[in-house]
């Protein structure tokens, strides 16, 4: 994920760690801050928003369940590459970032910056890639964003 700053979103949807607050262009997803602080201000009247809401909402709250949003995700091709790959990551499984690394052939290091720059993560389930003796890193050191984290991996494997 992309260095988190405080920023109005389309839509804001309550979590179990906070908030998250996702951004809407073109009835497509484009980000999403796991962070999100500031609720947008306006009610939510159109079907795209409330329907992503809602999976994001049940994702919470159910065990397995297969969010289906639309999204698009702007980065380089060796980004796209790794997110690719990341996605098809089962629920409840992880990866470490030396298996992804061989997977899109680069190295660990240069996939981490990969989940770093992801911006859409959730849709993007970065938090299922873990270094070899540990979780390794989340959101690029915000603080907070390991134990998002781990309560990301802790709901996939209830």
């Amino acid at each position: 994920m992309s260095k988190i700053k405080a920023q109005q979103c389309d839509v804001f949807v309550s979590a179990p760690f906070g908030g998250v607050g996702l951004t809407i262009q073109n009835d497509c997803v484009v980000g999403i801050d796991l962070r999100c602080n500031s609720p947008s201000s306006h009610p939510i009247y159109d079907p795209l928003p409330q329907n992503v809401a809602h999976q994001i909402q049940q994702y919470f709250l159910q065990k397995n369940f297969k969010l289906d949003i639309p999204y698009a995700a702007s980065g380089t091709s060796f980004q796209k590459r790794v997110w690719k790959v990341i996605s098809q990551i089962p629920y409840g499984h992880v990866m470490t970032y030396s298996e992804l690394a061989k997977k899109v052939n680069s190295g660990p290091r240069a996939v981490a910056n990969a989940c770093g720059a992801n911006p859409l993560p959730l849709l993007i389930p970065c938090h299922r890639v873990i270094a070899k003796n540990g979780l390794g890193g989340f959101m690029q050191g915000v603080e907070g964003g390991l134990k998002i984290k781990e309560w990301l991996l802790a709901n996939e494997s209830k």
